[in-house]
């Protein structure tokens, strides 16, 4: 029996940072001091710098010359590129996996939705849904372009956590069960193109804030 690559200790830093810029505990802008990286982690600052790189690279975060990494800022701007690239790459990544479909992975994608569906904070809504895409993109079989969307997908969290902090609703995800009807039936066209739909979108909401006039963010389905 094949055991899994321990998680070297670099890997373990970069994924505990990366949770939380995403989430939003550590702020747009917010500077990654090495030392404290390394203080808390009890790492020596070798393993903490491959970390900052290995963020650098999930697009998390920026090295600026003489002053070290800081995480990286997002605006609209980026949110549609997100989107958009999502749109184009998931579905190429559903046409392929279509194929080696089961109705094991369409039944626990079906659970996944369900879970989603009652969750009661935006991130279990958000762990509920990024495994839903990654059960019925993962038969493609094409691991390059699975990474790709996986950093894709991170980015797009942070844009769901940046809206949804405050004010989160339980919402039912009519495009996971359109997208499921589809592959059941053998309609890879249709699952395809809804799901392009799906993450492609991008819409507006107001949230209120106390003391304050409501401030306009942007929605996105997941």
């Amino acid at each position: 029996m094949k055991h899994a690559p321990e998680e070297t200790q670099s890997a373990r830093i970069a994924r505990v940072l990366a949770d939380r810029i995403i989430s939003g505990e550590i702020p747009p802008g917010a500077r990654l001091r090495q030392d404290h990286v390394a203080a808390e982690f009890g790492a020596s600052h070798v393993p903490v710098r491959e970390a900052f790189r290995e963020l650098q690279t999930q697009g998390l975060a920026e090295s600026e010359p003489r002053r070290g990494f800081r995480v990286t800022e997002f605006d609209v701007a980026e949110l549609r590129e997100v989107a958009e690239m999502r749109s184009s790459l998931e579905s190429l990544a559903l046409r392929h996996a279509a194929p080696n479909m089961t109705r094991a992975i369409l039944q626990e994608a079906e659970e996944v939705t369900r879970h989603g569906d009652s969750a009661s904070t935006v991130r279990d809504w958000e762990a509920a849904n990024r495994h839903f895409h990654r059960l019925i993109l993962s038969p493609c079989r094409m691991p390059r372009l699975l990474r790709t969307i996986d950093d894709l997908q991170a980015a797009s969290a942070r844009f769901l956590f940046a809206a949804w902090r405050r004010d989160w609703e339980a919402r039912t995800d009519h495009d996971h069960r359109a997208i499921l009807d589809a592959l059941r039936k053998g309609q890879t066209d249709l699952a395809c193109a809804t799901l392009a739909r799906h993450v492609g979108w991008i819409g507006k909401r107001k949230t209120a804030v106390k003391n304050a006039d409501a401030r306009e963010t942007y929605e996105i389905p997941g």
